[in-house]
């Protein structure tokens, strides 16, 4: 659905939606976050809501994609619960897929912008479900706005999620091979079985042609490829965001996970007191074990 969101920082706020609903309840994200920015404008948001109606009476969750993707990676897991109770918003992050760009600069307001989404549709509190990069924005909207944050859900996620200078160098100067390399690093087998959305799925292909797709969507605003590894590159705050997060925190990882290895996720676990799920993938849970994510995800929401 479409989301008409009154932004902060409007000048790095992102997008354009297409078919669903709209809302103009503005956004405002209560008295828990204040992040200094000023002046509004007007932006589109776009948010998958699983195939059925957005009900915010209903308990939400909140899917939010990691680097270079959109919120088809959610699919199969927005599907279920939206047919099983929930309220789903699988969101298209600023300058990614169907909602308004320029991307946003950083984690921080990324946070931010998730917790005026939420606003602008009329849900007060979520689960926050986020994979990889998405993983710290669902941890910074939870710090920001402890008591909007039902439920912590953490995927593929690690901290620090240094990336390495050679990657960030190829990502500037050679996207395309920077993104078969990431493609590569994300899979841990040739043909995960099963597979989503159905067995037999190239998944290597079907997660290049999405970045490849993300990146020239977002080619007005330069180059969403290096932009993305930057921020998670550069998020310092996990520490401090980690002490005011009131919600049970969860993690699930990756065993055969190289971009994100379950040693990397050791101390956020620590610092959030998290319980801890290992599935047998690797960086692309979703695809690779989509069952099983599914399951730990319910577990988690439980």
């Amino acid at each position: 659905m479409k989301i008409a969101m009154n932004v902060r920082n409007a000048d790095n706020i992102s997008g354009s939606g297409s078919g669903g609903t709209s809302s103009d309840r503005g956004s405002g994200s209560g008295s828990d976050r204040g992040n200094g920015m000023s002046g509004r404008d007007r932006a589109t948001a776009y948010a998958y809501t699983g195939g059925k109606a957005f009900d915010p009476s209903l308990p939400c969750v909140v899917f939010i994609h990691g680097a270079l993707h959109d919120h088809s990676v959610w699919t199969l897991l927005a599907r279920f619960l939206a047919h099983h109770g929930h309220a789903v918003l699988a969101v298209d992050l600023p300058g990614h897929g169907r909602s308004d760009g320029p991307p946003l600069a950083d984690v921080e307001s990324l946070g931010g912008w998730v917790l005026d989404l939420m606003s602008a549709v009329g849900v007060e509190s979520a689960a926050l479900v986020g994979h990889s990069m998405g993983s710290l924005i669902a941890l910074e909207a939870a710090a920001q706005a402890p008591t909007r944050c039902s439920r912590l859900v953490m995927v593929g996620t690690a901290w620090p999620m240094k990336v390495s200078e050679s990657l960030l160098n190829t990502a500037r100067d050679q996207p395309d091979q920077a993104m078969a390399m990431v493609n590569a690093f994300s899979h841990s087998t040739l043909a995960a079985k099963p597979s989503h959305p159905g067995p037999g799925v190239w998944l290597h292909g079907a997660n290049l042609a999405l970045m490849r797709r993300t990146q020239a969507r977002g080619a007005a605003h330069g180059n969403l490829f290096l932009h993305d590894f930057q921020v998670c590159d550069r998020y310092a705050g996990a520490p401090a965001a980690a002490e005011r997060v009131q919600a049970p925190a969860h993690l699930i990882l990756g065993a055969k996970d190289v971009m994100t290895p379950p040693k990397a996720a050791r101390q956020l676990a620590e610092l959030l007191s998290a319980q801890v799920r290992t599935l047998p993938a690797g960086h692309s849970l979703m695809t690779e074990a989509p069952e099983a994510l599914l399951a730990a995800v319910r577990a988690a929401l439980a």
